[in-house]
């Protein structure tokens, strides 16, 4: 019993407990709210009253939604039948993007104003301080960067790339601020704008591009800016002129708002252009469009037309009456032409017209265009003969343009296309029509470097009051037109005549030079004869100073050799001399010996006749020939042995004979006498020998 007493007071107390702990609860209003969140207090009643007319937000205490918010934990005072707290996310904005603010209640904006003007609220994280700051409702100048805000999502309405922190909003409400948010990411107006980014050309979306910027080199844009906010350009204007300097003391560049709009910018159009950066503008207050760049190429000038600027005096003079041409910086045509390269130029307040300055051609042939197509809308020339032919006539012309009347161009006829539509074509065909009328077609086709020559000329003198130089005239093969079927090409035909008679003409010019070349073949080979006689003219005369050279060299050879014979007869006749000198002597000595040997013989036998007898006997004893002949022949002597008249001829040859053979003869080759032989010794007889009588005697009568 104890004990189910006990248990039943403990409940009891505990009931008690949760009674007195929900009346406090209940009475002193405990809230919690998580951290990652923020709460919105609505008031249901209040003691001063309900908001103002018009007003959303409470700031004094009203009924509605207060201004204030509460942050994560747990607060105190709000009791459930005064009010109603309503939990909401952190407003996060990921880094590198813009969040766009949308104010429910403020100030209401001005006839000029789109965008409520920047109050400092931090952040729109003091909505007390934005709306006594005379903060403006609808949409805001000022954007969220990159972070996480606490803010009051029942005053403000917060547009990210990814969510929309709308807090207690209506349904209508939201489909406006999905709407914002689809324009925002149409236009990639959560990005900031990257100009000369190859990030931002390829995924550029502003809804006012007109350009590829993906196929543009990513430094070779410029961004154009529209502002829609602030007042509007006075009437006549349609560029904004720029304010400030648009860094220190400007608006940075669009962006910063007001400073722009205090500045005295307008909205439209803006003559400042964004260059190579990143900035954070404002989608709602002004769109970026992509342009490219003005690209002035080498051997070109940039003539500028200016819509912009301060009516300029007129720097032509009177006389010249074709526009204005100002100074720079005036509205009309700018007396300075730009030179090569590139700039960042407003294309809706300047309009560049590019003019070559280096040569170019025009071809007046239908079908052909020059890569500037210029004479795009050009074609070939239709002329009429004076012989009746119709030829379509194709020629170029090259010109050329002095960059320092360029200006003069651009201001009378506006382009360089309208100056050869206009001006260049009417009065090239003019002239060659005319030059047609007074020629045969044979003309045009033989005499074409006089017709160009004169054609240069004339064209050069015309073109130079329109400012343009005339460099050459250049005619191409005229052409016929449109044929029937099977009809014959006259100008084909005109050209096979004078091709025959070409013909005929180089056949008389290749008999000519036949014939010169026969008469010169006949000269070379009368030279080539003379060369080759000269050659053995040549070699005669080569021959002739050869054989005097030998004979000079014989004749010295047989000088020198006669001269060493002179010395080998002088060196023999003088050995020869001495020999003889020397064998006289010697010979004198033998005589003289011989002499003294017979003078003693002589003495010793007393008697010299004795002594030459002696000597006789001894020839006779070695003689050969008998002493006795061995036949007798007697001519001519008769029985009474007297010698006739034949026997004394015969007698005196055989003498001649004797003498003859006694001299020894004559010798046969050389035909000079013989020298004599020596007698034969008389053969020995013997001893006490008679010499015997002769054999035989032969009379011959």
């Amino acid at each position: 019993m104890d004990g189910i007493t006990l248990l039943f007071s403990v409940v009891k107390l505990g009931a008690l407990a949760a009674v007195a702990l929900t009346v406090i609860y209940l009475f002193i209003g405990v809230r919690y709210i998580p951290h990652r969140r923020v709460g919105i207090l609505e008031k249901l009643w209040s003691g001063r009253g309900s908001l103002a007319e018009g007003r959303i937000i409470a700031l004094a205490g009203e009924a509605g939604f207060q201004a204030r918010v509460l942050r994560g934990g747990l607060h105190f005072g709000y009791p459930f039948w005064q009010y109603s707290v309503h939990t909401v996310p952190l407003v996060t904005i990921s880094e590198g993007r813009i969040g766009y603010v949308y104010a429910r209640d403020g100030h209401p904006l001005v006839a000029s104003q789109t965008l409520g003007s920047i109050v400092e609220c931090n952040g729109f994280q003091d909505p007390v301080a934005f709306l006594t700051n005379n903060g403006q409702r609808g949409r805001q100048r000022a954007i969220l960067r990159e972070g996480v805000y606490a803010i009051n999502t029942a005053l403000f309405v917060v547009i990210t790339e990814q969510n929309i922190y709308a807090g207690p909003a209506s349904r209508l409400e939201r489909e406006q601020c999905a709407s914002w948010q689809q324009e925002l990411e149409a236009a990639r107006g959560f990005s900031p704008v990257l100009v000369g980014s190859a990030f931002y050309s390829q995924r550029s979306g502003d809804t006012a591009m007109q350009t590829d910027a993906s196929k543009l080199s990513p430094h070779d844009l410029i961004g154009i800016i529209t502002v829609h906010d602030g007042p509007t350009l006075d009437p006549g204007e349609f560029i904004a002129p720029q304010v400030g300097d648009g860094v220190t003391s400007g608006h940075n560049y669009f962006q910063d708002p007001d400073t722009f709009l205090a500045l005295g910018g307008r909205r439209g159009k803006q003559l400042q252009v964004l260059t190579d950066g990143t900035y954070f503008i404002n989608r709602w207050f002004a769109t970026v469009e992509l342009q490219p760049k003005t690209l002035i190429p080498i051997g070109y000038v940039g003539v500028v037309i200016s819509y912009y600027g301060a009516s300029g005096e007129d720097v032509t003079g009177a006389q010249f009456r074709y526009g204005e041409q100002v100074e720079s910086g005036r509205r009309g045509v700018w007396r300075d032409a730009l030179p090569p390269g590139k700039y960042a130029l407003n294309p809706y307040a300047l309009k560049v017209e590019i003019v070559p300055t280096v040569n170019f051609v025009l071809r007046w042939i239908t079908g052909q265009t020059e890569a500037h197509r210029y004479d795009e809308e050009l074609a070939s020339i239709p002329l009429i003969t004076a012989d009746g032919y119709e030829p379509l006539l194709p020629l170029s012309l090259v010109l050329h343009i002095d960059y320092a009347k360029a200006p003069r161009v651009v201001q009378r006829f506006g382009d360089v296309r309208r100056l050869i539509t206009q001006t260049l074509d009417p009065i090239l065909t003019a002239y060659f029509r005319d030059v047609a009328q007074s020629s045969n077609m044979l003309d045009l086709l033989t005499h074409r470097e006089e017709i160009q020559r004169r054609a240069t000329e004339e064209l050069g003198r015309r073109f130079q009051g329109f400012d343009i130089n005339c460099v050459a005239v250049l005619i191409g093969r005229p052409e016929t037109g449109t044929l029937k079927p099977g009809q014959e090409d006259p100008i084909d035909r005109l050209f096979d005549q004078l091709r025959m008679r070409r013909l005929a003409e180089e056949q008389k010019a290749t008999f000519a030079k036949q014939q010169e070349a026969a008469v010169q073949q006949q000269q070379l080979n009368h030279a080539q004869a003379e060369a080759e006689r000269q050659t053995q003219l040549t070699q005669t005369r080569v021959e002739i100073e050869i054989a005097g050279n030998r004979g000079a060299a014989q004749l010295a050879e047989a000088e020198r050799l006669a001269k060493r014979d002179i010395a080998l007869a002088e060196g023999r006749a003088r050995s020869a001399e001495l020999e003889g000198q020397g064998e006289a002597a010697k010979v004198a000595q033998i005589g003289q010996a011989e002499a003294n040997v017979s003078r003693q013989k002589v003495e010793a036998f007393t008697d010299p006749r004795l002594y030459a007898l002696s000597l006789v006997s001894q020839q006779l004893a070695h003689s050969e020939q008998p002493l006795v002949p061995e036949r007798v022949v007697l001519f001519g002597q008769g029985g009474d042995g007297k010698a006739s008249a034949e026997t004394g001829l015969f007698q005196s040859l055989m003498q001649v004979l004797t003498t003859w053979q006694t001299m020894g003869g004559f010798d046969e080759m050389s035909k000079t006498p013989a020298a004599p032989k020596a007698p034969a010794a008389p053969k020995a007889k013997p001893a006490g020998a008679a010499d015997e009588p002769a054999k035989e005697i032969i009379r011959v009568s």
